[in-house]
């Protein structure tokens, strides 16, 4: 397949190119059901999602019975007066079950509502009270949460759940494989997100409809997802990249999708990776690293049929970059977004850049703008830092409307802030150095704490690292560094001082952490960021 310049691609492209290749367009509506589900499903042995269970076998599912599974549980919603606008929630494992909610759900005109099946009661709670969530869906190993949530909607249970539940199986039997899809506005929510943030409640996010043609363009494109590829995303669809874009992206492009329902191991992976003959994939910088890490479980010389890779989340560090290409076979690509707004700017597979920068978040995605801001909110220029900014006016394909509830202002005039820090090369591309709030100030020098992070996974010791500011007396603060070394290694001072050394020739003599605390893991989100705030937070105690 031939691949086009993407500079050329990005001048030409409009939204109207790409509305051709969907049903809906953004003056009638969408059904993203209709869009992700139905127009595969003439083809009555097309596969939209293969499934490898724990303690069931794996299955495959045609495109054609999802189709029929999304109208009954659609007409079901409908039986309970649930419709456009309202909030379903599922607290469910990667299963067919779940796919089978979220395209009936969209069916119907509702909003889906994901719940990440390690969330509490609480989290729970916060979330289905905010959104008003109208029902709630469980599995018997996440049911039990639910009984300590206040204001709890009707829970369909998919096992055999508590007294007073509908049974899945019970009300899915009882109804007609027939439902016509309901349109939405292009502005209308399809998708009912919430934020991950670093202090106070999570945001609600709530996505509209016409957020699938960026969808289209990044998996089309950044992912470089091909009509032939075996596409998995080892993302868990608790959460955006694995809702967008293991779930919503490759059914739009109509690529089947994978399910593995089993933990994330090294181990797993491979099996996957081998069974199902993936040529395309996509995981957090987490995953690469872990693999990185337990290098001996792959045999030397052994191949897959990988033939594309990608991460996002965090910035790769390039020794990761190198392994992947080495051990794997395949080139990874860093990708950038946000719950938000989605990927906004890309090392794009399937447009020939000009550049690809090792670390490099890349260019702006095709449909965006992405610009670089100073303090006042002017556009740097090349070698210079700020804060990443999508321009809103020429970004047709940015859908973010504000937070659900206004729990905040992400607005400048025609910018969207995302609040977090890069370096401008000049030529349209950006590096991440760090979030606005995690940047440090030592001595008078900005630090960002991805420089320091990747420098120390360099070091063969190190298997992941945690950086942040210390407060201090005469430096203002100082670089403290969060090490989990690999299991062969000892926690020595002679480490430490090795470490120190190793960042402070690899990066600069005003970068390295002048302390090292050696740890058994670090604190993270259940998606597999680490919580730089509660490192500062324990760093400040210690000061």
């Amino acid at each position: 397949m031939s691949i086009m310049d993407y500079q050329s691609f990005y001048d030409e492209f409009t939204p109207e190119k790409l509305e051709a290749q969907l049903i809906g367009d953004r003056q009638s509506g969408f059904n993203v059901c209709e869009e992700i589900c139905d127009r595969w499903a003439t083809d009555p042995a097309k596969v939209g999602l293969f499934y490898e269970g724990v303690e069931r076998e794996a299955s495959q599912h045609t495109f054609a019975e999802l189709k029929e599974q999304s109208a009954r549980f659609a007409n079901f919603l409908k039986s309970q007066g649930i419709g456009k606008g309202d909030r379903v929630a599922a607290l469910l494992p990667r299963t067919p079950e779940l796919l089978v909610v979220i395209l009936g759900t969209l069916r119907a005109g509702a909003v889906y509502q994901p719940l990440f099946t390690a969330f509490g009661p609480g989290a729970i709670e916060y979330r289905v009270e905010k959104a008003q969530t109208k029902l709630v869906l469980s599995d018997d190993a996440n049911r039990s949460k639910l009984d300590d949530v206040n204001g709890c909607p009707p829970i369909v249970a998919v096992g055999k759940g508590a007294e007073g539940d509908f049974k899945f199986d019970e009300v899915m039997a009882e109804q007609s494989t027939e439902f016509e899809p309901v349109k939405v506005g292009a502005d209308d929510p399809f998708l009912q997100m919430f934020t991950s943030g670093t202090v106070g409640k999570s945001k609600g996010v709530a996505v509209p409809a016409r957020a699938i043609m960026s969808f289209y363009v990044y998996m089309r494109y950044a992912i470089g997802l091909r009509p032939d590829d075996v596409y998995w995303n080892v993302a868990d669809p608790g959460w955006a990249y694995g809702l967008y874009y293991a779930v919503v992206g490759p059914l739009l492009l109509g690529n089947a999708t994978h399910f593995n329902e089993n933990g994330f191991t090294t181990e797993s992976t491979y099996d996957m990776l081998r069974k199902y003959g993936i040529t395309n994939l996509a995981a957090a910088p987490t995953a690469y690293r872990m693999l990185m890490a337990n290098d001996e479980v792959l045999a030397e010389g052994e191949s897959f049929n990988l033939r594309a890779a990608s991460s996002a989340g965090e910035p790769l560090n390039p020794e990761v970059i190198s392994w992947v290409k080495r051990r794997l076979g395949c080139d990874v690509m860093d990708h950038y977004g946000q719950t938000e707004t989605g990927m906004t700017c890309c090392n794009h597979h399937d447009l020939e850049q000009s550049i690809v920068r090792v670390g490099s978040m890349g260019f702006s995605m095709p449909g965006h703008r992405v610009v670089a801001l100073d303090g006042n909110f002017e556009e740097i220029t090349e070698g210079e830092v700020g804060q990443l900014a999508v321009d809103v006016e020429n970004s047709p394909l940015f859908f973010f409307q504000g937070y659900t509830w206004d729990e905040k202002d992400p607005f400048k005039g025609k910018y969207y802030l995302t609040g977090d820090v890069v370096i401008s090369h000049g030529d349209g591309s950006y590096s991440f150095t760090g979030r606005d709030d995690d940047i440090i100030t030592t001595a008078g020098y900005r630090v960002g704490p991805a420089d320091v992070e990747s420098t120390l996974l360099e070091h063969d010791a190190v298997a992941e690292s945690g950086v942040v500011g210390k407060p201090d007396a005469s430096r203002g603060a100082i670089i403290k560094a969060y090490v989990v070394i690999k299991p062969q290694w000892d926690p020595t001072d002679e480490l430490a001082d090795e470490l120190k050394q190793h960042v402070r020739s690899r990066l600069s003599t005003h970068a390295f952490p002048r302390e090292i605390e050696f740890v058994q893991e670090l604190p993270k989100t259940p998606s597999g960021k680490i919580q730089r705030f509660m490192l500062r937070n324990q760093a400040r105690d210690e000061a």
